[in-house]
């Protein structure tokens, strides 16, 4: 069996039509039309993904109000069989267009809500600052157990794994009228890391985030440009209130400088105003999340 391509991800935000309106004005995505819970939903093409976004408390989201991702849909042709296979039980919720949707249980991926359902992909021309999505960002309890799941189970390509950490060195320096100065650097110490994990569905990836180390806090600040340190904790903190699950939406960008100062321009208040090093060799750079309503994104350039 295939292994699914992500078709859709949906996201609460607490202003639906503001954030809609901030991603068509700033990156030029083109609406879809969409249909979700039996009736019209205002929904943009990300590449060969649908974004919908719907306000809180829409069945849709079956009445959550927690603004965010959502839940994610993997195109499949028969849903119930491609559970049976995978050995996962299913269960049919309201789901975007008029197609029979099936949820799998987010204690059995890794706190990640997804959905099944024999979806198409929109077609619309890709966008020039945001052609697709480039990963949806998870926080994860335990990398491997997610792999054991979207890989051994689901089929999902493993694209590689990697540690990201952010290391201190103290520099001593000793200077004398006499003797001139010495210079002498302590060991390095990590002050904070994340192991990560990306599995291929379909045009983007799945991005399990986990703690590098719990004793590391890490920190969470959103007034200046964010570091590995702030990721850390931002995973850290997401984790401990509400448990694994899903965390971001990441645009790739053939331009991240053009697409951070156009949602800047559109009125997006941003985290990063220029792009920093991310992982696989990327440039990344996060938007605030209150600029879409408590939904957190961000963009990638990379090769």
């Amino acid at each position: 069996m295939p292994a699914p391509s992500l078709a859709a991800a949906v996201v609460i935000s607490e202003s639906p039509d503001a954030a809609g309106a901030l991603l068509r004005a700033a990156l030029g995505l083109l609406p879809v039309a969409a249909r979700g819970a039996g009736a019209p939903l205002a929904a943009l093409a990300v590449g060969q993904t649908v974004l919908a976004i719907v306000p809180p408390g829409h069945p849709l989201t079956g009445g959550a109000i927690r603004p965010g991702v959502h839940h994610l849909v993997f195109a499949v042709d028969d849903p119930e069989a491609a559970a049976r296979a995978a050995g996962l039980a299913v269960t049919p919720v309201a789901g975007l267009g008029d197609t029979p949707h099936f949820a799998l249980d987010p204690a059995a991926t890794a706190g990640a809500r997804i959905h099944l359902a024999p979806l198409a992909t929109p077609l619309a021309t890709p966008a020039p600052l945001a052609p697709r999505f480039d990963h949806v960002g998870i926080a994860s309890a335990d990398n491997a157990a997610a792999i054991g799941v979207f890989r051994d189970r689901l089929g999902l390509p493993l694209e590689s794994q990697q540690t990201d950490m952010e290391i201190a060195v103290a520099i001593e320096t000793f200077t004398s009228d006499k003797y001139g100065v010495v210079t002498h650097a302590r060991p390095p110490v990590p002050v904070g890391g994340l192991r990560v994990a990306f599995l291929t569905a379909g045009e983007t990836e799945l991005e399990f985030l986990q703690n590098f180390d719990p004793a590391q806090g890490g920190e969470v600040r959103h007034d200046t440009a964010g570091t590995t340190r702030q990721d850390q904790g931002a995973i850290a903190r997401y984790v401990a209130r509400h448990g694994p699950g899903l965390h971001h939406l990441a645009f790739r960008t053939p331009d991240i400088g053009a697409a951070l100062a156009a949602m800047e321009r559109a009125g997006a208040r941003l985290i990063d105003r220029t792009g920093r090093p991310g992982s696989r060799r990327a440039l990344i750079g996060f938007v605030h999340p209150a600029a879409l309503g408590g939904v957190l994104v961000h963009f990638v350039q990379r090769p």
